[in-house]
């Protein structure tokens, strides 16, 4: 009963990710086609909003809902960085899928996602066992 809360939050994040067109095969498939402006838009202001979010919490050092304050630790750059992101973006491409809109597009009947999700774990179950011989 105590994670009904998260269950609801997933529930309506499902919603909106299907009702603005971010879980459409299509709509991803123009994003990268350059053919529409619709998901770079999409992105382009949750990048926005993150920037916006992550500055008014450092700045008037907000604290979390238990009364811990927030840290957000900066991040170094590394090789695998740039690696990782072209992996994910090709995969994102062929697939049509991000982890997010992988769950609504299930959720929303697309069967095929099924067999993404599993791929999408066996995957991250990859990296987690040759994550000490990659490149830093």
């Amino acid at each position: 009963m105590k994670n009904l809360k998260y269950l609801v939050l997933g529930v309506l994040f499902g919603i909106v990710l299907t009702k603005s067109e971010v879980v459409s095969w299509w709509r991803i498939q123009e994003m990268f086609r350059f053919q529409s402006f619709h998901m770079y838009g999409i992105i382009g202001s949750a990048i926005v909003v993150g920037l916006i979010s992550i500055q008014l919490i450092k700045r008037n050092r907000l604290k979390t809902i238990n009364g811990e304050e927030i840290s957000i630790a900066d991040k170094k750059y590394n090789h695998g960085t740039w690696i990782g992101g072209t992996i994910f973006g090709l995969g994102w491409a062929l697939t049509g899928a991000c982890p997010g809109p992988m769950f609504a597009q299930l959720g929303s009947g697309v069967a095929g996602a099924a067999v993404l999700i599993l791929a999408a774990l066996a995957g991250t179950w990859t990296y987690s066992a040759l994550r000490e011989k990659l490149p830093m």
